[in-house]
Order: C-alpha cells, then sequence, then structure tokens
C-alpha cells in the first residue's frame, strides 16, 4: 500500500551523502553569468516569497474545505451527526455503547440458560484472589461480582490476611459452598499453595478491587465447550472509577507474539489450562508487577497460537483508586523492570539471544542479536532513475547501510537506462559494485511484475522490496530487519515510515479500513504513542507496506511471490495474506525508522488516470480475501474501521449481538490467525 497522501515534502540536507549526492548544474558553479543575473535573482527571490505564501495559505483552505465538506456531510445525516456528537465525548459515548450492547435482559438470560443445557461439558474454573492489603469495601464488592456469574461451575479460592478471611466467614456470602477460604493454616498462603488445592480444570486470577461482568465466565466456559483444545483465553476489560462509572475500555487485538514482547497485551480478563500452568512449574516470583506477563509468557512456551483464544468482550472492570492508579504500584519503573526481566528470561529459555531495553514511551523493547554470517540480502529497486528524490535515496542506502552483505537490484525500463547513466545524479550510483541494473521493456506499469523479476534475478537469502522514494534513517536498519526475518515463524517484517515532514506514514496496516485496508496512525506526529501505545511499540500485524519490507526468499517463492493480476494497489495485501495463509507472521518495528517522499516517482495508484485499475484492484481484493478483510485478528472488532476514526469505538461493532450468536451456535473467540 502507498498510504493516503504525502503531506507536504522536504528534501533533508544531502551533505552526508559523499560521492553519491547529486551534483551541482555547471551554471550553478563558480563565477555567476553577468547577463540577466540581477533579473533573474529578483524573480528566484519572488518565486521563493510566492512558494512560501502559498505554503503557508495552502493548509489553511484545505481546512476550512475539509470543514465545510465535514459540516455539510453531518447536517445531511442525522446517524452521522449523531455519532459525531458523541465521539466528541468519548466518555459518553462508551457509556452509551455499554447500555445498547451488553445489557442483559431476561429473555439473553433464558437463551443464555438455553445455550448452556446443550453443552457437552462444563469446566469448573478455580477463581484466585489474594485478600492481602484489600479494602473490606472493594473486596466485598469483588467477591459478589464472583457470586453473581450467570454461569454456575465456578470456585472462588481467596487466601491472604487471617483478620480479612475471618471477616469473610461473616457474611452471608461464605454460605456458598463454592466459596473456599484459604487460611495460612492450611498451607495455603501464596498462589501457588492454593493451586495446589484449587479443584478446577481452568484457573482464573482476580484482583482484590476489581470486578467481573455478570457474564464473564458463561462467555469464557462456552467458548471453553466449543473449542476443547483451548490453553488460554483472554478478554477485553475496563476501568471502573470510585463512583462506579466504566470508563477507558481495552480492545485487545487477539494473540499477538511480538506484541507481548512489549507490552502484556494479554492483561485480564485471563483464564488458564490447569495442565499448562502445571507444566510451566506454577506461578514464578521475583516479577513484581510483572507476575502475570512471566505467567503467559511461560504457558505459551507450552502451547501454539491456536489454543490461545481472546474473548472480544469486556469481561473485566479493573478498580481505579482514587490515587489515579488501576490497583498496581504507582512506580512504573517498578513495573517495567518486572515486565523487562520476564520478557527476557522467555527470550532465554526459548534459546533467541536478545537484550530488553525500556523505550521512551514506556514499553519493551527487544533488541535482537545479529546473525552470524551476515546472511546476504537482495535489495530489489524498482525506479525510473528520474528525479533527485530518488538519487538521494538510493544513495542513503549504500552510503548510510552499515550492513554489509547485500546487492542493491535496480529495475528500470530500458528507455531510462542510458539517460541515467549519463546523469550526474546518478552517475556515481551506477558504477557502484553492489548494484546491478536489471533491464525491463514493458510499457506499461506493473509493480508487481517488476518485483518478481527482481527476485528472479536476486541471489541473496532474503529479498528486501524497497520503493525508490524511501531513504535510510536508521543505519542499522537492515541488520534490525533481517534479524527479526530470521526468526522462525516470521515471514516479513516492515519498518516505521514518515513523510518528509516527521508525521507518520506507515506503522503497520489494518485490514478492513476503506473495504480493502489502510495505513494506521497515518499523519500523526512522530513520537505519537496511539491507542495501547500501539504506535510505538513493536507487534504483530497482518500487513506490512511494499515500501519497505524483507521478506524469506523461499517463504516469497512458496506463496508464488507478487500476484502480477494486481499491478498497481494492495499487491503488499495480498502478499502478506499469502504468507499468514502458510502460518507465518508479519512484524512491524518502530526500531527502524525512514522517510518515505511516497509515489514520487510512479504516482499514486489511486492517481485520476490509474482510477479504473485501482477500482478492479480493489473488487478484486474483496472477492479473493472477503472475509480475512472484515476479521483482522490484529485490530478489535469493537473498534471502528471508519479510516478517519481508526481505533476509536466502533458505533455498530462487527460482533455479532449476543442473542444471534447464541442462536447461530457461533463461536465469539478469535486467534492469532482469523
Amino acid at each position: 500500500m502507498r498510504g493516503n497522501g504525502a503531506p507536504e515534502s522536504r528534501l533533508g540536507n544531502n551533505s552526508s551523502l559523499g560521492q553519491y549526492a547529486p551534483t551541482e548544474s555547471p551554471t550553478s558553479i563558480g563565477k555567476q553569468p553577468k547577463r540577466g543575473y540581477f533579473i533573474s535573482s529578483v524573480a528566484q527571490q519572488i518565486d521563493a516569497r510566492l512558494l512560501k505564501s502559498t505554503r503557508r495559505v495552502a493548509p489553511i483552505a484545505q481546512h476550512w474545505s475539509r470543514s465545510l465538506l465535514q459540516l455539510f456531510s453531518l447536517l445531511t445525516s442525522p446517524r452521522r451527526l449523531y455519532g459525531f456528537v458523541l465521539r466528541r465525548y468519548p466518555r459518553a459515548l462508551y457509556r452509551r455503547w455499554i447500555a445498547r450492547l451488553e445489557a442483559l435482559t431476561p429473555d439473553l438470560k433464558l437463551a443464555m440458560d438455553a445455550d448452556l443445557r446443550a453443552w457437552p461439558s462444563r469446566p469448573l474454573i478455580s477463581i484466585i484472589l489474594s485478600c492481602e492489603g484489600a479494602e473490606p469495601k472493594r473486596l466485598h464488592e469483588a467477591i459478589r461480582s464472583v457470586a453473581s456469574q450467570i454461569y454456575p461451575n465456578w470456585e472462588l479460592c481467596l487466601f491472604g490476611d487471617p483478620g480479612t478471611l475471618s471477616e469473610i466467614r461473616s457474611l452471608r456470602l461464605a454460605a456458598d459452598p463454592r466459596l473456599r477460604l484459604c487460611a495460612p493454616g492450611d498451607g495455603s498462603i501464596d498462589r501457588n499453595g492454593v493451586l495446589d488445592i484449587a479443584k478446577g480444570d481452568y484457573f482464573a486470577f482476580f484482583g482484590p478491587a476489581d470486578l467481573l461482568s455478570e457474564d464473564a465466565f458463561f462467555w469464557v466456559a462456552r467458548e471453553i465447550a466449543r473449542h476443547p483444545e483451548v490453553d488460554l483465553l483472554f478478554s477485553d476489560e475496563d476501568t471502573v472509577d470510585p463512583e462506579g462509572l466504566r470508563l477507558d475500555p481495552l480492545f485487545k487485538p487477539a494473540w499477538n507474539p511480538a506484541l507481548m514482547l512489549s507490552q502484556n497485551a494479554f492483561g485480564q480478563l485471563g483464564v488458564y489450562r490447569r495442565e499448562i500452568v502445571e507444566q510451566a512449574g506454577g506461578l514464578g516470583g521475583g516479577y513484581e508487577a510483572g507476575q502475570d506477563h512471566d505467567l503467559v509468557l511461560r504457558c505459551a512456551e507450552r502451547t501454539i497460537a491456536e489454543n490461545i483464544r481472546h474473548i472480544p468482550r469486556v469481561l473485566y472492570h479493573r478498580r481505579k483508586l482514587s490515587s489515579g492508579t488501576n490497583g498496581k504500584p504507582s512506580d512504573a519503573s517498578l513495573v517495567s523492570r518486572g515486565d523487562r526481566q520476564a520478557i527476557s528470561d522467555h527470550l532465554q529459555r526459548i534459546g533467541i539471544r536478545a537484550s530488553v531495553i525500556e523505550t521512551a514511551a514506556g514499553g519493551c523493547q527487544v533488541q535482537y542479536e545479529v546473525p552470524q554470517p551476515l546472511p546476504f540480502v537482495s535489495i530489489i529497486v524498482p525506479s525510473t532513475l528520474s528525479n533527485a528524490v530518488a538519487a538521494i535515496c538510493l544513495a542513503s542506502v549504500l552510503m548510510k547501510s552499515t550492513y554489509r552483505e547485500f546487492e542493491l537490484l535496480i529495475l528500470v525500463r530500458s528507455s531510462h537506462v542510458s539517460r541515467a547513466a549519463g546523469s550526474c545524479e546518478f552517475a556515481g550510483i551506477l558504477a557502484d559494485p553492489r548494484v546491478r541494473i536489471i533491464q525491463y521493456q514493458d510499457a506499461q506499469f506493473n509493480f508487481s511484475r517488476i518485483c518478481n523479476l527482481g527476485e528472479r534475478s536476486a541471489r541473496g537469502r532474503f529479498v528486501c522490496f524497497l520503493n525508490d522514494d524511501v531513504e535510510v534513517i536508521t543505519h542499522d536498519w537492515l541488520e534490525r530487519l533481517v534479524s527479526r526475518a530470521v526468526l522462525d515463524g516470521v515471514g516479513a517484517v516492515g519498518p516505521m515510515l514518515y513523510y518528509p515532514n516527521d508525521a507518520i506514514q506507515h506503522a503497520g496496516v489494518v485490514l478492513g479500513i476503506g473495504g480493502v485496508a489502510a495505513h494506521v496512525f497515518a499523519g500523526r506526529p512522530r513520537g505519537f504513542r496511539g491507542y495501547l501505545s500501539r504506535a510505538c511499540v513493536e507487534q504483530d500485524y497482518s500487513c506490512v507496506t511494499g515500501a519497505c519490507v524483507v521478506i524469506k526468499r523461499e517463504m516469497f517463492e512458496a506463496v508464488g511471490g507478487f500476484d502480477e493480476s494486481l499491478p498497481i494497489a494492495f499487491n503488499d495485501v495480498d502478499l502478506c495474506l499469502k504468507i499468514r495463509r502458510k502460518g507465518a507472521r508479519i512484524v512491524w518495528t518502530p526500531s527502524v525508522e525512514m522517510y518515505h517522499y511516497e509515489s514520487l516517482t510512479f504516482g499514486r495508484h489511486d492517481a485520476p488516470q490509474r482510477l479504473k485499475q485501482f477500482l478492479c484492484d480493489c473488487d478484486a481484493m474483496r472477492r479473493r480475501w472477503g472475509a480475512a478483510l472484515d476479521s483482522d485478528p490484529s485490530y478489535n472488532p469493537n473498534l471502528d474501521l471508519a479510516g478517519s476514526q481508526m481505533f476509536s469505538l466502533a458505533l455498530s461493532p462487527r460482533l455479532p449481538p449476543p442473542k444471534r450468536i447464541l442462536a447461530d451456535r457461533e463461536s465469539i473467540s478469535r486467534t492469532s490467525h482469523n
């Protein structure tokens, strides 16, 4: 994908490009010609001032035109106006969303009961709750939220302070045989001790001030009954403020291995198969607030991605205490240390040599060791060799890259080669021994065919498809991309791309936006954190842009390369979906940064002269990948698919209403591959 249009371009200082920098023209060197010099100078000054004025006025005009169009659109559609007003007040929108979509009506409860009776099994779920340091009122509310569960086959195992346990015994709720109080005298003074006496097939861990939705374990047990092979389940969650109002929903992606190495994207409600926890050695210690992160990673090592399921419903409500925390220590660095240690230990256990650092945004970043010996990489660049930006970008690859084992294949139409060879801008680039020119004769531009031609001519174990309008920022960019591409299970890796004005151009691709796919966080400023910090942490996506992507060559050939029936648009989306269909992952990393001048050489894929082909490509993608485009595992179905509202609450989620789910006997949980 080539994005949604670039803001005003600016070319950086080229002094660092050495011999490959575009050479000054003869008229600009030495003494200027006398004739007409004054007039020329004045004209240049006028042009500069006009250009500056135009650049200042144009954004204002664009802003007002967009505002007027938006106003007209809102006034002509009451539903759109209603959504616009609600989005201006996200907490009001969320309350309205809860009332409309989460109401447990008597009819729905009857349907749940009928559905439950048809299950082949009813797993026993043991809820582990520590009473240590719990505020009595909040603890009683937490216990009541468990006792009110629609699903009946659970047990609540409480442990901790003897005084608190004694107080709980005096509650009327204590008469429920499913409530088990594990006092120190029983030898059950920590969570591992409680696990030994818990009888459940699955474990869930519960905070002493937090709350469960009334239907939480109904949906959990239903997914277990429908998918008996499942080992780990997790749901969406939100926060409850001191007044009891729900806010700040966390709508998570499905299981996301790379994101789990950046933050604990599993969170709550987390449910674990007993055997997996026991195989993992129970609950580890020494991770402080990172102990849950450690448990998830150790359990994930003993299962497969298909057996980790995400339930896209808000089943857990984390208490937001008056101090502003969510029941966690206020020392953010303590949490980061625990998470970093959990991630580091996990990588060591699975045999990956890497270090873990904390990012400026507060997440974790894995720094993988560069493989030795360096695998040879073929960088494939379609180009016309006809503009200064292409010269700058190609020179940046040759001059800035610290990776040594690569070749640069420039694919260019035969008619352009001789002109480029005589150009001062490209002469030094073409003379570099790492550069090979691959000529083609096609009269009509077909990006897919050109890239496939480049791959057939390549010598590398890995191929890097790179636009000729992408400029290197991170000098060890290729080391970082290759060190991820060599990992087992990874099929392709892409970087962070910025427009020349430092706005985000590419931070991953979400399927379904605009009917096919779109770049996330495009246009946001550099350093923008995004929803759940997802604009600045490494993660799996279903797709990355073809403007810069590193792929195992054997994987590229196994999926048949780029589809040449998609000559202009979405060929990168199609390629990534074919790679995922093979069971491989697509990883995006912000640790590699580049500038992308976007569509400068070959033009935009949705330009007026290409509109017919663009619409044909869209139609082909919908026919071929419709189901996948509508269910991106990296994007929650409760989030909006409108490009302007990306990562905001969807007024109409793509998850069917509960009553229809029950009537159709559908599964609602998702894995990383659906």
